[in-house]
């Protein structure tokens, strides 16, 4: 089996590291399949950022309605 300083003591590189000035390589372009979604280039509308607003405010109020019905639960059964 091979180890870590088996490699290292060979003085072959393992791996061949791009520099950092150069561009990723490109993604394959292909079509979408039958369950994805094909990405159109368009400018955000109101009804995204109202979609947007609901996906990040819905759990931050569900959290808060979670804790305090946890206290007053809590706090009832001493009662």
């Amino acid at each position: 089996m091979t180890t870590a300083e088996d490699i290292i003591e060979s003085g072959k590189p393992a791996a061949r590291l791009r520099p950092a000035g150069s561009f990723a390589p490109k993604q394959a372009q292909q079509p979408a399949g039958p369950f994805e979604v094909v990405a159109e280039a368009h400018k955000p509308t109101v009804r995204d950022a109202l979609v947007t607003g609901l996906l990040v405010i819905y759990p931050a109020f569900a959290a808060v309605a979670a804790i305090i019905a946890g206290l007053f639960l809590a706090g009832a059964g001493g009662v």
